[in-house]
């Protein structure tokens, strides 16, 4: 319908040319008569008008791109000739149809004449459907775009539009067009098609406006978000500020800019980033909330770690052996394990080793043994030696697992575990830990510490230590890790693996007598407010002390026995009884501190020993304590009773109770070659005791003692006094070999034995004994238990009917 409706009327007009500019039909457009071109053709178009009568001069407006006139312009009628706003020449020039242009002519003036096609291209009534919708659709969205724009007046100009062409070159008004779209439109001579161009075009604009504003707005928020936080930080500041005047505080003393402190702190590189994250965090908490808090308190532990901090080793391997060896006697073991990591940390800082796979070189060592031989402070001394910070970390009875790895900062009032602690407390990242009394750690519904020890404790892992509370790598693997424990097998096998064991037996007699000379007799005097030339003690009253008012593997009891030595006397000299100085020597004791506790077998009256009688031996055992003496005591049910069989007193293991069946079974099965009465062993109950009831007793190393006691009762030959004895038994008679050898000769000694049996496969332990106690007992490793019993029994001097 557009097509037919077409029309065509021929024209000669004046050109007036467009630079980069486009103007539609319908359209009104100030010019600058002070341009040639334009005041050429409005000029031309005048005289013109005045020739041939006309009423308005007409002008042909031609877009010109690049010097290239388009095909098509737009017939023009010069509407007023004046002056513009700015007071130069001008015209207002009212667009009214297209033109096809054709050839050039001549004309009066200078501009440039040319012949054209006016183009009708109106659409005739009634509009079809679809024209209509299209008509609404462009009123739509055209005035969507005016509204957001603000041009009100401008929409109710649009919506009275109701011809189709004058709506679709109403879009030359739109300052979004480019040139090139403009001339798309004015090229386009179908009306319909025009608008559905312009529609097109419009919608396409709308769709990019909706997608900046959508960013601005985005940008927009943002912007406002942080200069609304900007300036309520600001007013907080100064909040703060009045509340510190206030309360009359100074300013350096608030410590809340965490931020400051953060990055002016040395810290490695993944902590700065989890402490700068939990200050991101702090800052955009309230000050009532109480995350705050617990961030606050998680800066601080952090801040607080010595990340940075380390002690230089002394390397002087003498003054260290001097050290120590003038801080403790004897314990040469660890003594020499000390040395032997200072020496091995020279060499490795002489070659540039120090740090090895991450890893540095800490040590880790359990120090096993009784109580009172000096585990504990043997740590102090060992810091001393290496010149390190120490401290220490107890562990009896802690049963909960976070109080090593520490507790998860969920929980209200959640710390950091002990290790972290404590190497907060030492304040260097390389210190002496003590872990005391590692075996005394227990396990419950919290969790097993022990467990949660196995990555302390191993160096393959401790450089990378994580504490559930920082949850930040800690690295452990420069740190002196010194475990103690009184019990071995206490200790998790799986956590033993992990330390380098180092035993500490007890001390021998002259070695107490050492210690209590030097150590423990000046700090006493100290306590008890002496001079040490007001009262002196005598080796001989040292020695007696050591020997028969204590029996122990360490020496906390002789030290209570100084202490009270002292103090008899220091209250005897403030009562006037006695005068100052004295020498106390051990005809003294007695009289001061009363009867000796623990007087040797060897030294007690003969009938009145307990190996008077046939039936009972002495077995040496290792305890908590140390090392112990064991007496073995049995005997032989009447006939006339009827009792048969085996019974076992004194709270006994069930190895133990093995073991004295097949001390029984032994002798049954070869009492006739050792020439003993077994038929009462067959017809009559045998009872064996272990003395000390109360004591709970197992393992297999009281297997011959068991025999020789049964041996002399059925024998009636009595077991020597001076004789103790150890070692398992088998069916054959073969005497295996058992552990502690070293503890139990030591209580061999205290308790005045000399002479003492041990398996022969035992023997490379007495590499272990001391000299001197060597030198004082007659040790006699034997294989088979008849070797025992010609060393331990005695000529029959009782028949064996009257010992049963």
């Amino acid at each position: 319908m557009a097509a037919e409706s077409t029309s065509y009327t021929p024209l000669t007009l004046p050109v007036l040319p467009l630079d980069d500019e486009v103007v539609l039909p319908g359209m009104v457009v100030p010019f600058d008569l002070s341009d040639a071109d334009v005041r050429a053709a409005v000029e031309a178009a005048q005289a013109a008008a005045r020739s041939s009568g006309d009423s308005k001069p007409k002008v042909l407006l031609v877009p010109r791109i690049d010097g290239t006139y388009a095909a098509t312009g737009v017939l023009g009628t010069v509407e007023q000739v004046g002056r513009l706003s700015d007071g130069d020449p001008g015209a207002l020039i009212r667009g009214r149809s297209r033109v096809r242009i054709g050839a050039g002519t001549t004309g009066p003036g200078a501009a440039l004449w040319v012949e054209g096609l006016k183009i009708d291209d109106s659409v005739p009534e009634p509009l079809p459907g679809a024209v209509t919708e299209l008509v609404k659709e462009y009123k739509a969205l055209a005035t969507s775009w005016l509204k957001k724009r603000g041009a009100w007046q401008v929409v109710d100009r649009v919506t009275q539009i109701d011809d189709v062409s004058a709506l679709a070159d109403n879009s030359g008004y739109s300052p979004f067009l480019t040139t090139q779209q403009k001339i798309e439109l004015l090229e386009t001579g179908d009306a319909v098609a025009r608008l559905k161009l312009a529609t097109a075009q419009l919608r396409e604009h709308l769709a990019e406006q909706d997608v900046a504003e959508t960013i601005a707005k985005d940008v927009q928020e943002g912007v406002d978000k942080q200069q609304r936080e900007f300036l309520l930080r600001r007013q907080l500041d100064a909040v703060r500020k009045e509340l510190r005047e206030l309360n009359g505080e100074q300013e350096g003393e608030e410590s809340d800019d965490y931020r400051a402190r953060v990055e002016a702190a040395e810290l490695p590189e993944k902590v700065r980033e989890a402490a700068l994250k939990e200050v991101d965090k702090l800052e955009r908490a309230s000050d009532q909330s109480p995350e705050g808090s617990w961030i606050r308190t998680w800066l601080d532990t952090v801040l607080e770690l010595p990340w940075n901090e380390r002690t230089e080793d002394e390397y002087d391997i003498k003054g260290a052996q001097e050290i120590l060896d003038a801080e403790h006697s004897g314990l040469q073991d660890v003594k020499e394990r000390i040395t032997e990591y200072l020496a091995v940390r020279k060499r490795r800082s002489d070659r540039g080793l120090g740090v090895v796979g991450g890893r540095r070189g800490g040590a880790v060592l359990a120090l096993v043994g009784p109580p009172g031989v000096g585990k504990t402070s043997l740590g102090e001394s060992v810091a001393h030696a290496m010149g390190r910070k120490f401290v220490r970390v107890a562990l009896g009875g802690v049963r909960d697992e976070a109080e090593i790895r520490g507790h998860r900062r969920t929980y209200v009032g959640a710390l950091p575990g002990r290790i972290v602690r404590a190497i907060k407390e030492a304040g260097s990242m390389n210190p002496v830990v003590l872990l005391d009394e590692i075996d005394k750690v227990g396990s419950d519904f919290r969790g097993d510490p022990a467990a949660a020890l196995l990555e302390v404790l191993d160096p393959a892992q401790n450089h990378t230590f994580r504490d559930h509370y920082l949850e930040v790598e800690l690295d452990l693997s420069d740190v002196v890790f010194l475990a103690t424990a009184n019990v071995l097998e206490a200790i998790p096998e799986a956590l033993l693996d992990r330390m380098e064991l180092v035993r500490l037996d007890g001390y021998t007699e002259d070695e107490k007598v050492v210690i209590a000379r030097d150590h423990l007799l000046p700090r006493q005097l100290e306590r008890a407010g002496l001079d040490k030339d007001e009262v002196v003690l005598d080796e001989s009253a040292l020695r007696k002390l050591a020997g028969e008012y204590t029996r122990e593997a360490g020496v906390r009891n002789l030290e209570r026995s100084v202490s009270r030595l002292l103090r008899k006397v220091a209250a005897q000299h403030e009562l006037g009884e006695r005068e100052l100085p004295f020498t106390v020597t051990d005809e003294d004791l007695r009289g001061l501190i009363g009867r000796p506790h623990h007087v040797p077998e060897s030294a007690q009256d003969p009938a009145e020993r307990r190996t008077a009688v046939p039936g009972v031996a002495t077995g040496l055992a290792v305890t908590g304590a140390g090392g112990d003496v064991l007496f073995v005591e049995a005997s032989l049910a009447d006939p006339e009773t009827g009792a048969s069989g085996l019974t076992l007193t004194g709270q006994l293991g069930d190895v133990m109770k093995e073991s004295a069946q097949i001390a029984l079974s032994f002798l049954r099965s070869h009492g006739a070659e050792l020439e003993l009465p077994v038929g009462d062993l067959k017809d009559r109950g045998v009872h064996i005791h272990f003395p000390a009831g109360a004591v709970p007793k197992d393992g297999p190393s009281a297997g011959v003692t068991l025999t020789t006691a049964l041996a002399s009762l059925l024998s009636g030959r009595l077991v020597r006094t001076d004789v103790a004895m150890t070692g398992e038994i088998s069916l054959t008679g073969r005497v295996l070999p058992i552990g502690g050898v070293k503890q139990k000769l030591l209580a061999a000694h205290r308790a005045g034995i000399t002479t003492v049996i041990i398996p022969k496969r035992n023997e490379a332990d007495l590499d272990d004994v001391p000299a001197e106690i060597l030198q004082k007992l007659e040790v006699h490793p034997v294989t088979d238990v008849r070797q025992v019993l010609e060393l331990a029994l005695t000529e029959a001097e009782v028949k064996v009917m009257a010992a049963a």
